[in-house]
Parts: structure tokens; sequence; C-alpha cells
């Protein structure tokens, strides 16, 4: 990707303008985005991907203002469980197409100006007139295109982000809209994190959104901290702490100062590997989502010929030291790093260079192959 080629998806900006003015600073109303769009997910396939027992979706029927009526359900829906189409104020959200359908995942590969570890996924919904899911703040970016139909888009940047109490969802207490927008279809609101939102169909639309992970420093330390744990080597784990040395106490409340500074050493000596905290991290950005399954394959049928192009659901990422692929990781150099990291950056890896590969770099892509981690062709 020319990162300063100018875009229609960005209105006329290049990647890096946008990422400088715009990403985590301010909305962008991009007119036409994509001219002439055509989803390839009409409302039929959203339905009947939404009856799959494995994909993630739910449905919201609107209620009032104050919150009162709201009512939301976790799917899967068998058709006949959603309500009717002429009922009005209703949605139907389905996330993680892009793992579900190829033209969904070429187009979102269309943001992959934004570093992999921050892209999430595609989710479409559909509403009826009137539906939405409420005015409402995300913690991370999104992109908001317009696939059929048209949404009014009320948006702004309030201080107040206190909730309703009592409704299924996350609905503000107070919304103070600053703008309104009715996206056609091929139209895209790019909104950053904490913009206030409001979206209502006005009449029958499907909406794409285009979602970014933003790691909590919780949730992230306490997942890091328990990699951290598990890869603790086993004369780590075996040891005790011993106190020999204990003096009878008078305040048997307060902590020794013993235990502390072995508590301490114990952490230290964890990361005394200067790669841990960076293995660890890329093992736990390209873990699949529970939900993801991929389809093995018998590897006396799938042998390695021509290019090789990664599956969709694969997530793969890389730093200086390692390639990360779907949870695992690999200490990598040389010709065959560069390759690895070829493949993870463009998604396919030509013929030519994976001819040029080694035997070892040959065999570990075998066994990626019969995993269903990527394909041949």
């Amino acid at each position: 990707m020319n990162l300063l080629e100018t875009l229609p998806l960005l209105g006329g900006l290049s990647p890096q303008a946008f990422m400088r003015r715009h990403w985590q600073r301010k909305p962008l109303l991009i007119r036409q985005a994509l001219p002439g769009f055509r989803p390839p997910v009409d409302r039929s396939a959203l339905f009947a991907l939404a009856a799959q027992p494995h994909v993630q979706s739910r449905l919201v029927i609107g209620g009032d203002a104050d919150g009162r009526g709201w009512q939301l359900q976790h799917g899967p829906f068998a058709r006949r469980a959603l309500p009717p189409l002429k009922q009005p104020q209703w949605s139907l959200l389905v996330q993680g197409v892009d793992l579900l359908v190829e033209p969904v995942h070429q187009l979102l590969n269309q943001f992959r100006f934004v570093p992999d570890a921050r892209l999430d996924d595609l989710m479409i919904s559909y509403a009826s007139p009137g539906g939405g899911v409420g005015p409402h703040f995300d913690s991370y970016d999104v992109f908001l295109l317009q696939a059929q139909g048209r949404r009014r888009w009320r948006f702004g940047r309030q201080k107040d982000l206190r909730l309703q109490e009592d409704v299924p969802l996350k609905i503000l207490r107070h919304f103070e809209p600053e703008h309104s927008v009715d996206l056609e279809p091929g139209d895209m609101l790019y909104l950053p994190p904490l913009y206030a939102h409001e979206g209502v169909a006005l009449g029958e639309c499907m909406t794409w959104s285009i979602g970014f992970r933003a790691p909590a420093a919780d949730d992230l330390a306490g997942e890091l901290l328990q990699r951290l744990a598990q890869d603790a080597p086993d004369e780590l784990r075996a040891e005790l702490y011993r106190d020999p040395g204990q003096d009878a106490t008078a305040h048997p409340a307060a902590i020794p100062p013993a235990l502390s500074q072995f508590a301490s050493q114990v952490v230290e000596r964890a990361l005394r590997d200067p790669l841990v905290l960076a293995r660890n991290l890329g093992e736990h950005l390209t873990e699949p989502k529970p939900w993801v399954w991929f389809d093995a394959v018998d590897g006396a049928k799938a042998k390695l010929r021509g290019a090789v192009r990664l599956d969709r659901r694969t997530r793969m990422m890389y730093d200086r030291h390692h390639v990360f692929i779907n949870g695992e990781s690999y200490r990598a150099g040389g010709a065959d790093a560069r390759r690895m990291r070829a493949l993870a950056d463009a998604r396919v890896l030509g013929a030519q260079e994976l001819a040029r590969a080694s035997v070892g770099a040959r065999q570990l892509l075998q066994v990626w192959l019969d995993a269903g981690w990527l394909h041949v062709g």
C-alpha cells in the first residue's frame, strides 16, 4: 500500500495524512468512500449467518430516550425468531463477518494502513425503520460504512459519559450531539474513541462497522502476567519461600520485608529474558478469537507449490526477533525471517520467494498448511 497516495476511501486524503490529522483526534465524514458500493452480504445472507451457532450475533429492540423498553438478545437466531420486517425499531448485529465471507475480508484489508495489532473485525448491522442501539460511545476507533439504505448519525464530543441504569445496553444518560449527518450507500463516517454517537435507520438499512482493538492497561497487564506465570521455568515454579531467620513477632499482621523481597525477586527473574514480554505480547495479539476454528487438511493431499496465502481467519504479526501466528511464536532471523515478515504484511508469499526458502522454513509452512492456517494458490 502506498501510504502517500490519496484515496477516495479516506475522502481524498492519503493514509499518512489521515493518520496524522484524524486518527484518535477528530471525526471525518467521507462522501462516497466506496462509489457504487454493492455489498456482498444482503439481508438474507446476514440472517443466515445469524442462525449459525458459531457466529456472534445480537438482536436489539429499541426503546425510548429514557431507557424504557430496550431489549437485548444473543444469538443464534432462527429466521422465525427475528421480528417481522415491517416491525420498526429493531436491529440485528453480526460480529466478525470478515472471518466468514471472503469479499468482506478483502474490504477490511483496505484499512491495513492501521497496524494489524489494532484491527479487530467488521460487524454488519441490519435495521428496520427507526432501528438503532441508542446513544452510546465506544472506547475504540470505528469507521461506519453505509452499505444499503440511509442512516442518520448524530455525534459529538461530550464530557458526560454516564450511562443509564437498569438498561441492557450501554446507553448514555444524557446525549448532547453537536453534528447530524445522513449517510447514503457508499458514504462513511470515522469516529475516534469516546465520541458519543447515535445512528437511526431512515427506512430499512445495513451498516458495516470497521472496529479497532484498544487493549485496556489492566486487561493487558493481567494477560501478560498470567502468560509469564505459565512460561516460568521449572526451577522457579518449584522454589518455595523460606524464612529460617524469621524472629518471633508481636505484629503478626505485618508482611515480612523478606517476603516482599522474595516476591520482587520472583518477578525480576521471570523477566530476566529480555524477550519474554515481547514474545507473550505477540502470542496474545495473534490469538484467534474463541469461536474461530480452522479446517485441518490431509498433508498428503496439500503440498507446498506455487504461491501461498494466509487463511482469512489467520492472525500473523512479527517484531524484531519473532514471527507470531495464531497464538504461537517462532524466533526468526535472516532471509527466512524476511520472507515470513513479507507473508505477514502482504498475506501472500509468491512462488519465487517460497522456492528460495530454506528446508526448515518450508517444513514450517507445510505444518501451517496442514493446520489450515494458509493455503496454496
